[in-house]
């Protein structure tokens, strides 16, 4: 009977050692880089879920006032006095609600702003996240003399984030029809 007495090598050398520590590494980093852009995709799409919520929000507001209001005034001048300004459009819209209030809307900086005593004070509508670029209303049929029904178009070009690959540009525009008959 023979015995063996050469022991198996258990042991790596040192070569195989670094070469599996390398790979462990650049496997590492590409896992970690991945991860990482996961979670700024995530919190991108948070932020952005969140901003078009409240502007989502603010134009429903918006809408549902307009719908039930009349006496349209879009511009500057008399906000009491209808107004057409169906060419240009312009950043500030007036109208009599339905609670016999003068709401009025307008672009303050980068804020859309309400105001329900006919312009005298007014109160931020959307978030400090979102920053409006341009709002623009159009309306059309306001005046007396036309057999239009009233309509306004509301424009919103807006962003989210920061520059570079964590912003997000949006347009947002919907047309709101006065629901009461202009007979």
């Amino acid at each position: 009977m023979m015995i063996n007495n050469k022991q198996p090598n258990k042991g790596f050398t040192l070569i195989e050692l670094m070469v599996a520590i390398s790979i462990f590494i650049v496997v590492m980093t590409i896992s970690m880089s991945s991860i990482i852009g996961v979670f700024d995709a995530n919190r991108k799409s948070r932020s952005l879920k969140t901003v078009l919520n409240n502007l989502n929000l603010a134009v429903e507001s918006m809408s549902k006032e307009m719908r039930f209001g009349k006496n349209y005034h879009c511009g500057s001048g008399t906000v009491t006095e209808p107004k057409n300004c169906s060419s240009g459009g312009d950043a500030l819209i007036s109208f009599l609600s339905s609670d016999n209030l003068q709401i009025v809307y307008k672009l303050n900086g980068t804020t859309i702003e309400k105001s329900i005593d006919g312009g005298n004070t007014y109160i931020a509508v959307t978030a400090p996240e979102i920053v409006i670029d341009n709002l623009v209303f159009y309306s059309k049929g306001v005046d007396s003399s036309d057999t239009l029904q009233p309509k306004v178009i509301v424009k919103i070009k807006s962003h989210a984030g920061t520059t570079g690959k964590g912003r997000s540009d949006f347009t947002l525009q919907t047309l709101i029809s006065q629901r009461a008959l202009d007979i």
